[in-house]
């Protein structure tokens, strides 16, 4: 076990299983519980990570809300439309429609479970079956009155705790070319995985030491594959079956994710995992039984950029999702300070 505060975490290996899933954290946090892991970000935690900032560089982490403007998995494309408020001389207001997920988001509690049983995180008199959520269009318009059930496990949840910890980037990018004679020896854009061994030797490499409500950064060369690709590539996403390079799906991940506490984890691929994947979803385990974060799409250019300049790979993290009740992701509004 480790220590977090004042809380004993049990180890990948000794936590119970849930069916023919091992790994179910439903107790770890209470059974009232609606943070997941972020409730490794105590005061305490992120005290402590903002001695990271050193120089006061700020680096966005979000690509533009505009982007992909074809989206995969079926997701509806962002629109941005400017209003002229007409008689008032100078005056506009803009209007986005958005599905949150289309780019850089979190994936929250209420976006996917055990997809065979049909449940999410987390267990309350029995568990949380799919038909406890309503769908469709949420209204809620007294601020003093609102439904706790109606809401629970929304994205709201961690935005008003906040995302914010010690950052850690393993860029797999600059890993993987220095090994390989500066070439990538996968296509992004491509059914690829990435092995748990090379996330322990990438960090290595980088001389990082991983503690407790770390929040853990994979750059594993999306974006940079999409920039230097054509439109025509890039639209064409949208149109064919998804297939993207990501994380392994093994028990040996899930130990690497569990066991070094990670608060959340996020990469710039599309899905974080491998995809499409050769078994369960690493989802099911990451979302529907921890309760972590998952960040996709996030945009580690020119982070990378910096942590190879200064050769500093840990950074204080900041993120704040849009506060929506019962919301079921967010884009992350996310920076990392140097």
């Amino acid at each position: 076990m480790t220590t977090a505060g004042t809380r004993q975490l049990p180890a990948y290996d000794e936590l119970p299983k849930f069916k023919d899933f091992s790994g179910c954290a439903w107790e770890v946090w209470g059974k009232d519980d609606q943070l997941g892991t972020i409730n490794l970000l105590t005061d305490d935690v992120v005290k402590e990570a903002s001695k990271e900032i050193k120089t006061g560089k700020a680096i966005c982490l979000n690509w533009p809300i505009q982007f992909p403007s074809r989206p995969a998995f079926g997701r509806i494309p962002p629109t941005h439309e400017v209003i002229f408020k007409t008689g008032r001389g100078a005056v506009h207001d803009d209007i986005l429609h958005i599905n949150t997920q289309s780019g850089t988001q979190w994936d929250g509690l209420k976006h996917f479970g055990l997809l065979e049983h049909g449940v999410f995180y987390q267990k309350r008199e029995n568990f949380t079956p799919a038909s406890f959520f309503q769908t469709g269009q949420i209204k809620i318009s007294n601020p003093t009155d609102v439904d706790p059930e109606l809401i629970k496990f929304g994205i709201h949840n961690w935005a008003q705790h906040g995302i914010c910890g010690r950052g850690v980037l393993l860029d797999m990018v600059k890993y993987y070319c220095d090994a390989n004679g500066g070439r990538l020896p996968y296509d992004p854009m491509t059914t690829h995985a990435i092995p748990a061994a090379d996330l322990v030797a990438c960090a290595k490499q980088e001389g990082i030491t991983f503690r407790t409500g770390d929040i853990l950064l994979i750059r594993a060369g999306f974006m940079q594959r999409f920039y230097s690709t054509t439109q025509e590539e890039r639209d064409s996403i949208a149109d064919k079956p998804e297939t993207f390079a990501g994380i392994e799906q093994s028990e040996d991940m899930k130990r690497l994710l569990w066991d070094n506490h990670f608060a959340a984890v996020a990469s710039d691929q599309p899905a974080l995992e491998r995809w499409p994947p050769p078994g369960p979803h690493l989802h099911q385990t990451i979302l529907g039984l921890w309760g972590m974060p998952i960040g996709e799409f996030f945009d580690l250019e020119a982070l990378s950029k910096q942590c190879e300049e200064t050769g500093r790979y840990t950074f204080f993290f900041s993120s704040w999702p849009l506060n929506v009740l019962g919301g079921v992701a967010s884009p992350p509004n996310a920076a990392a300070y140097f």
